[in-house]
């Protein structure tokens, strides 16, 4: 099975120096958010991986072009590298979709590596640690052409609950009611036929089909995830990693 991996979009609500790269190559611990979330995959099996890529796609190759001499131990005899430590065995297709196609058309434009009947999709900006085996089970159980991960997110700000222009209860940052979307899917080919283009958002449209035509099955997930959608997050990933307490890392 495949992971495909959407890493072209413009990161517009990164600040500061973090703006200044693309969100899949903004570090956790000295290494990328987009290398944290391929080990993910591999803890469960998975080492091949589509990455959808876009603005700053050339960085995004650069680095993986670079990724074992760079991080590895080696020695250079006649011409010929030998590692002193096993280098990632990762097999990836870096597909070009282009500066301004929206998500949905990252996705239709990858059909040609997809072999299998299912393969995995998430963003190239948040970690988790989903049990990625139960996600692929449930996804199986339930039968549909497409399974998203729902899960629980804390609001940015204390909620207030007032009555008569009083406060009765002030919680700081709670769980928000509902479910969100949290970006690792399991899909079958047939998604590619809710798909219309380029300028297709894939969490517009095709979403709202499946949900219409009873294809979209939710696996709830209550446990960690965390997006990297601005530089206080990245903080926030880097705080973890700092004081060892990163729950998405298995490996």
């Amino acid at each position: 099975m495949k992971a495909v991996i959407l890493c072209g979009g413009k990161g517009l609500r990164m600040t500061g120096a973090a703006r200044l790269s693309c969100k899949p190559l903004i570090e956790i611990g000295g290494m990328p958010i987009l290398w944290h979330i391929m080990k993910i995959f591999k803890v469960y099996g998975i080492n091949k991986f589509v990455l959808c890529l876009g603005h700053y796609g050339n960085n995004i190759k650069e680095y993986f072009l670079n990724l074992n001499w760079q991080n590895n131990s080696f020695h250079l005899t006649k011409g010929e590298v030998h590692f002193y430590s096993r280098p990632e065995e990762w097999d990836i297709v870096f597909a070009d979709t282009g500066l301004e196609t929206m998500t949905g058309g990252r996705i239709l434009q990858i059909e040609k590596f997809i072999e299998e009947d299912e393969f995995m999709l998430t963003y190239g900006d948040g970690v988790a640690d989903i049990p990625l085996d139960r996600l692929l089970a449930f996804h199986r159980q339930k039968g549909k052409f497409a399974t998203v991960t729902g899960v629980r997110h804390r609001s940015s700000y204390g909620v207030i609950e007032v009555e008569n222009g009083s406060a009765a209860s002030f919680r700081e940052k709670p769980l928000l009611d509902g479910w969100i979307n949290g970006g690792f899917y399991v899909l079958n080919k047939k998604v590619f036929d809710y798909i219309n283009g380029d300028s297709c958002v894939w969490e517009n449209e095709p979403l709202s089909k499946l949900v219409r035509d009873n294809q979209l099955a939710v696996y709830q997930h209550r446990g960690f995830w965390q997006p990297m959608d601005t530089a206080k997050d990245a903080e926030l990933l880097n705080g973890l990693w700092h004081s060892n307490n990163m729950p998405w890392v298995k490996w």
